[in-house]
């Protein structure tokens, strides 16, 4: 249909792009923008944001760097861009300029924190994560500031400052005490991550997510009794997530073989 369509604008090879990004090929979007290149089409505002995408999905510096390059000026100064940047360094691991673009926006609001929080949680950089949510306007905070800075402190194994945050949110949604769980479970924390659980079940029906985040922390952790026991637990309580129990079942196979528990292993 693309080809079929004579006069095509800016729209139309955006268009195009950003089905290429949602399904998995945003490898695709740097040979359409040549072809605008050759046709002296100038992508727009949208058409840079679907670039810089796709730019993050594929997590080449050299096509970010490229791309970067010819955004006009004053297409860079605009704040959706430049969040859009800070993405995209972040996810590439240039945390230097990520963190260049960020210092360059003028009214920065909750998505420019939120990606150079989520930036520095990438890159292992869980101290500067919790710093900049400090410093965060608490009118700009949002539940996915909280789970970006929770989720930094628990991949570099802040567990006061993870406790801290938590601690301080008031409306604690499902996927705020699954990170927790997540961080808990991590640092072998598993009563406490239990009692999370226990807690958010005397209100809420139970979340599978949460029990696949134990059950990974008990991976790490090699602990074969209490993995079994999340994993009876969760075919009680999910006996029709099929996709999820079987990721239970190859967890917990890794877990025997980690032990020398072959026979385990394959039952």
């Amino acid at each position: 249909m693309f080809r079929s369509i004579k006069a095509k604008g800016t729209n139309i090879y955006g268009a195009l792009m950003n089905g290429y990004n949602l399904n998995g090929e945003s490898w695709k979007c740097f040979k359409i923008f040549e072809e605008m290149k050759e046709k002296d089409i100038i992508p727009d505002e949208i058409g840079w944001n679907i670039l810089i995408g796709a730019c993050s999905k594929s997590g080449m510096l050299h096509h970010c760097q490229y791309i970067v390059n010819q955004i006009p000026l004053n297409i860079q100064n605009k704040i959706r861009i430049q969040n859009a940047l800070i993405d995209m360094w972040g996810k590439c691991g240039s945390i230097e300029k990520a963190k260049n673009v960020f210092d360059l926006v003028v009214d920065r609001d909750t998505i420019t924190y939120n990606a150079m929080i989520n930036a520095f949680g990438l890159n292992g950089m869980g101290s500067q994560a919790a710093e900049l949510y400090r410093e965060m306007p608490n009118n700009l905070r949002d539940h996915v500031s909280q789970i970006c800075v929770l989720n930094a402190c628990s991949h570099t194994g802040l567990l006061h400052e993870a406790r801290t945050i938590f601690n301080e949110i008031s409306l604690k949604t499902e996927s705020i005490i699954t990170t927790m769980v997540d961080c808990l479970s991590r640092l072998f924390m598993f009563d406490e991550a239990q009692k999370l659980i226990e807690d958010y079940e005397k209100t809420n029906s139970p979340s599978i997510v949460m029990y696949m985040s134990l059950l990974s922390g008990t991976r790490n952790n090699r602990n074969s009794n209490l993995s079994e026991k999340i994993y009876k637990r969760m075919k009680t309580l999910f006996p029709n997530a099929k996709e999820s129990l079987a990721a239970g079942v190859v967890l917990l196979s890794n877990i025997y073989s980690s032990l020398g528990k072959h026979e385990e292993a394959k039952t």
